[in-house]
């Protein structure tokens, strides 16, 4: 039975919306499509485009036309973006990707300096959760203006003024 004497193919080949622009690399999308799709804003997209992470098609309006391929990026760029990793990275990552020869280790190192960066930025947090754990309990938090959250809040930025040494101008300034 041919495509066109079946009637459930017949129903579906009807439906297809031909009406959007296709290439080679598959029908091509608006940026509000693209965006709903790689769950991005489009001002995110145009940001990626301005810093050459992804190149879509311009028509002669002037109009973006994303492909699967940009999509596949975006919403690649999106995850790693979602895990902490830089733009640069990303960048990174995008071209390990798309090598076909790439080694996994190269893959590997790059996660694993950005695991180190999330592990010193995770005991960073938790120093100074510490401390202010430490500086809330202290605090009475009652009627009385003592408090020792602001006093050491003081405390810390004379001592870092302190370390500032502002030196007088050898000769005087002209205007």
């Amino acid at each position: 039975m041919s495509r066109m004497n079946n009637p459930a193919l017949s129903y579906v080949h009807s439906q297809q919306n031909t009406s959007h622009p296709t290439t080679e690399r598959g029908p091509l999308m608006n940026i509000g499509a693209v965006a709903e799709r790689a769950n991005l804003p489009p001002k995110t997209i145009r940001y990626y485009e301005d810093i050459g992470l992804v190149k879509p098609q311009r028509g002669s309006n002037g109009y973006r036309s994303f492909c699967q391929d940009d999509l596949n990026k975006l919403s690649f760029i999106g995850r790693a973006r979602s895990l902490g990793f830089t733009i640069e990275e990303c960048r990174v990552l995008l071209a390990l990707y798309e090598k076909e020869d790439r080694a996994s280790s190269d893959v590997k190192k790059l996660a694993e300096q950005h695991l180190g960066d999330i592990d010193r930025k995770i005991a960073e947090l938790q120093s100074m959760r510490a401390t202010l754990a430490t500086l809330v309990e202290s605090c009475n938090g009652d009627h009385r203006p003592n408090c020792p959250i602001l006093e050491d809040l003081a405390t810390s930025a004379r001592k870092d003024l302190s370390l500032i040494h502002i030196s007088e101008p050898t000769r005087p300034l002209y205007i």
